[in-house]
């Protein structure tokens, strides 16, 4: 098939590139080209700011395609756009969503496509969930023929899936929990998780293309196994071979003392929620899906290519400096 990515480097699509390209498919990929160096030799590359609709209208100029993937779409402009450039050019236009759009606080625990979306704690959410309706609306008025696919923490080996951490992402604490620093994680660590390896996501995704029954449909595609934040900080201590020192704070109060980090959108609106995904809709167009990488074994490979490779080890001062403060002020009030 003839596939175009926008985007196509990050964390959820360079699996879904690295295994359409193994299949041979024609595969191109829009994007500014800051993340091209690991791509396959067969994969064709626009270098393009989708931003600048001019610009890509020209470099798209008598392009057809059997599936578009929309990979770095937050806002309904953005949609908006895509609708512009590739109505009528596409079989098949898949949106990447988010599973942090269904309703919190949660009603029952098991989550299933028909759970409603609605988060008032993240406008990030609420933007996914106006981005879909968006695109539903094209679907029903227009024909333009839409799939959306909700991932959840979805993950590769570049960075370590955690709930607490920095603007730099989650180094600092891998470097906090191997010099022995006490490590700060929300509620008291007993809340459910569910972290997906993106080779796994890759499977049902691939799966998705050119399929008609995906048209006008949503979808979300998680690892079928939920671990605690206690299992998953102490998975990463385990590789590193060191004792686990937590430090428990409840997710209002990261909040209140973290209001640069976003812990309303990012904890209450989403990782102190106790999840279970149904994906039983997924595996019924895509029966060849199952997630394979348990939360360890994709801790494991993440934490070890990590500390291989010191171009991700991006350390976070300001974060180091505010945990210490944190850890500080709550250990005198409890003192």
């Amino acid at each position: 098939m003839k596939i175009l990515f926008i985007g196509g480097t990050g964390t959820i699509s360079m699996a879904i590139t690295k295994r359409l390209a193994a299949e041979g498919h024609e595969l191109y990929l829009l994007n500014r080209g800051s993340r091209n160096d690991d791509i396959p030799e067969n994969v064709r590359t626009i270098r393009c700011d989708i931003n600048d609709e001019q610009a890509a209208a020209a470099a798209l100029s008598g392009m057809e395609f059997d599936c578009v993937g929309e990979f770095i779409g937050f806002v309904p402009a953005q949609l908006e756009r895509d609708f512009r450039l590739f109505n009528g050019r596409t079989k098949q236009f898949i949106y990447i969503s988010s599973a942090s759009a269904y309703k919190k606080p949660m009603k029952g625990y098991v989550i299933t496509e028909e759970t409603p979306l609605e988060n008032p704690f993240w406008e990030y959410s609420r933007n996914k969930k106006a981005c879909e309706e968006y695109l539903m609306e094209r679907y029903r008025e227009d024909g333009f023929p839409v799939t959306i696919v909700r991932p959840s923490h979805t993950y590769d080996e570049r960075s370590v899936p955690l709930g607490v951490h920095g603007k730099m992402g989650s180094y600092q604490v891998v470097k906090r929990i191997k010099e022995g620093k006490p490590v700060i994680i929300h509620g008291d660590g007993t809340s459910l998780w569910t972290i997906t390896h993106n080779s796994d996501f890759a499977v049902a995704y691939t799966g998705l293309i050119g399929n008609s029954a995906a048209i006008g449909e949503a979808f979300h595609i998680t690892s079928d196994e939920s671990v605690s934040w206690n299992e998953i900080y102490g998975y990463i201590a385990d590789v590193l071979g060191v004792p686990l020192k937590p430090f428990y704070v409840s997710s209002q109060t990261l909040a209140a003392l973290g209001k640069e980090y976003d812990y309303v959108g990012s904890l209450t609106g989403d990782k102190s929620n106790s999840v279970v995904f149904d994906n039983s809709k997924v595996k019924r167009l895509v029966p060849e899906f199952s997630a394979r990488v348990s939360a360890r074994e994709g801790i494991t490979r993440t934490v070890e290519y990590v500390m291989a490779h010191p171009e991700y080890q991006q350390e976070d001062e300001e974060f180091d400096g505010w945990c210490d403060d944190v850890i500080a002020k709550i250990s005198r009030l409890e003192g």
